[in-house]
């Protein structure tokens, strides 16, 4: 349905800007326009050249998602409405084009204008990513103090003889829901992680429901956490923060660590406890939060699940949280910037009734240290490249 609209507005301006090139030969003799029956002057030939111009372009980088589109348009309405009222009795319908148009800059500068969730997202990974990248490689011996399947698990990512991950910038799609019984959300999302001096995991989710766009952002930094959430850019939903939140995001940047970037575990502030030769319990620390979480491993000595004790989920009445077990199977291992990893997986909860997955996600692409030389590394501009 969004991609829809969006074309359908794409070919109303490009029309309506075809239309002002009528105006345009009108007024420097190029063509006989009967439609147009008031006289169009020199001075206002160029109005409406200029308005097509602008329209034209407008459609184009909308059309191609460009991230200021709705800048040019919001300068293409009022031009091309200058031009509309020079010949009001002929041209007026164009007005109603133009309300089209004024409609899709609103929304357009609430999605991605200065106070918009992506502009918060990309001035939070810009400091994020301010903090310089360490390229030391890792060696056999940076392995030893690790338990035997988890040494075996981030060899076989080959982390051995490269660089360590300190950050990475991942584009991920899926679907996510509130509970057993809601309706699935499709969703596109950027995630920046750092694993620096003040750790970070910011997300920006670009979902559907009953398809009207909904934003999400979760940012943790440092020690603390939040989650927002606006329907159309501009209907807050969601505007959570506190303890229990901070608590779900550090076992949420644990899984990060362990799925997405099993080369920092080299360097990560886990302490590990063996169980046996595929399962070890690994106890993270960002702070004051400390959160627990039971790795298993297939003979491939892949990562196949991971399990917590140490995330609330809400109640079905959505006021007090409750203990819930959260579990992230990971599969369909595949090498993505010179590292293997599972990038299909879950997120499912489980209580005394019922276990359920609530997120399905695929990893479309991931960049290991962001603004790095290490070959495969990329300039800070390229994590926002695909959010706009």
């Amino acid at each position: 349905m969004r991609s829809l609209i969006r074309w359908v507005v794409v070919t109303v301006v490009l029309l309506h800007g075809l239309l002002h090139l009528l105006g345009v030969a009108k007024a420097f003799g190029w063509a006989d326009v009967t439609q147009l029956t008031e006289p169009i002057g020199t001075f206002q030939g160029a109005a409406w050249l200029l308005a097509a111009v602008l329209l034209i372009v407008t459609g184009l980088l909308l059309a191609a998602r460009g991230r200021w589109w709705w800048i040019v348009g919001a300068v293409a309405v009022l031009v091309s409405q200058a031009a509309i009222l020079t010949s009001w009795s002929d041209a007026k319908a164009g007005t109603l084009a133009n309300v089209v148009l004024l409609v899709a800059v609103g929304y357009g500068f609430l999605s991605q204008g200065p106070s918009s969730f992506r502009a918060e997202y990309r001035r939070r990974v810009t400091a994020a990513l301010a903090e310089p990248v360490a390229a030391a490689v890792v060696t056999e011996t940076d392995l030893a103090h690790l338990p035997t399947p988890v040494a075996a698990y981030v060899r076989q990512a080959g982390t051995v003889g490269r660089p360590r991950v300190t950050n990475f910038h991942a584009r991920i799609h899926g679907r996510i829901r509130g509970g057993p019984n809601k309706p699935w959300m499709t969703f596109t999302g950027e995630q920046v992680n750092t694993y620096g001096r003040r750790p970070s995991r910011l997300f920006f989710i670009d979902a559907t429901m009953f398809g009207l766009p909904v934003d999400v952002l979760h940012v943790y930094v440092g020690r603390s956490a939040t989650m927002r959430v606006k329907v159309c850019s501009l209907i807050p939903m969601v505007n959570a923060a506190g303890p229990d939140l901070d608590r779900a995001e550090t076992v949420t940047m644990f899984n990060d660590l362990c799925v997405l970037a099993p080369a920092a575990l080299v360097d990560a502030p886990v302490d590990w406890d063996l169980i046996d030769d595929r399962h070890v319990r690994g106890t993270y620390t960002n702070g004051a939060h400390t959160v627990t979480a039971e790795l298993t491993f297939n003979e491939g000595h892949e990562l196949i699940g991971f399990v917590s004790d140490d995330r609330w989920g809400a109640s079905t009445n959505g006021k007090p949280v409750v203990p819930q077990r959260w579990s992230t199977p990971i599969g369909d291992y595949r090498t993505l910037d010179s590292r293997r990893i599972g990038a299909t997986g879950e997120g499912r909860w489980r209580t005394a009734d019922e276990d359920y997955a609530y997120l399905e996600f695929r990893v479309d692409d991931i960049v290991y240290n962001v603004g790095s030389a290490e070959p495969g590394g990329v300039r800070e501009e390229a994590a926002f490249k695909t959010v706009g």
